[in-house]
């Protein structure tokens, strides 16, 4: 028996035989393979709109940061809540449509995110700060930089009911573990900038795809010390023999942190915005 092609028929949505297939007529699809046309349209231009959004609101948790003071692993655990957790929670929420019931989350508004990225830095310094900072020294943060929106003391409260709290392991812990070891076996480490390896943290959350690496912390920490020693250290003093430490002390594969290491310059050295 010849084996029959079968088909997918969309006036119907039914799987077909070759045999049964019928002319296709555009009248004939039906309303919901047009919705789906068209929801799958609006997600897409959700998404779109979320980005120069999410790279605003990451950029005013780096400075809102700077002007609390707070410790580098204060902003970075910070960091990692917001851009790492509860901005994809927020997009697969925008992607699936689904009902949200807090109304700081039904708007996706530049200030509320801006909110929710003060709570970040709120919740780290719970976590890792012996006297934590205040909510109200964060509205009164908010209330000076956040024009379009005057948030209360209720709406912070709020704000942080939205979040799963908890941190997994964050990249600065590495990469301050890294540095201290590195510099305890190569003269050049001393050479190698901390503030540089910092910056360079900073510069890979600005976009979605490069805040991706944070999903592996440990290799990440390791490439971007690499990254900083090719930045930092005059190129007559490349004498340690960085890869293979890295793979000692890690057990990962040289090239595997080798090309980290590129696509981390790659974003560092292209133009910013």
């Amino acid at each position: 028996m010849q084996n029959q092609i079968h088909y997918l028929d969309y006036a119907t949505f039914e799987i077909r035989s070759d045999e049964a297939k019928p002319h296709m007529n555009i009248e004939a699809i039906p309303p919901l393979f047009l919705f789906v046309q068209m929801e799958v349209s609006r997600q897409t231009d959700s998404f779109n709109e979320m980005k120069p959004l999410r790279k605003k609101s990451v950029e005013f948790l780096i400075r809102s940061s700077h002007q609390l003071r707070a410790s580098p692993i204060v902003k970075y655990s910070a960091l990692s809540l917001f851009a790492d957790r509860f901005l994809p929670s927020l997009t697969t929420l925008i992607k699936t449509r689904n009902n949200i019931g807090s109304w700081l989350l039904r708007s996706i508004e530049e200030s509320n995110l801006q909110l929710f990225s003060l709570i970040s830095i709120w919740i780290s310094s719970k976590i890792h700060d012996s006297r934590a900072l205040s909510v109200k020294c964060l509205k009164s943060l908010g209330d000076k930089f956040i024009k379009d929106q005057h948030f209360t003391i209720r709406d912070f409260v709020e704000a942080v009911l939205n979040f799963e709290i908890g941190i997994s392991n964050v990249a600065f812990i590495f990469l301050e573990e890294f540095f201290i070891q590195f510099k305890g076996v190569a003269k050049v480490g001393g050479l190698v900038s901390f503030e540089a390896c910092m910056d360079v943290m900073d510069l890979l959350y600005e976009k979605e795809e490069t805040s991706l690496l944070f999903s592996a912390p440990r290799s990440l920490a390791a490439s971007i010390l690499v990254a900083s020693y090719v930045v930092t250290v005059p190129k007559q003093q490349w004498e340690f023999p960085v890869l293979p430490w890295v793979k000692f002390v890690t057990s990962y594969k040289e090239e595997d942190i080798g090309e980290k290491v590129k696509d981390i310059l790659t974003h560092v050295f292209e133009p910013h915005s």
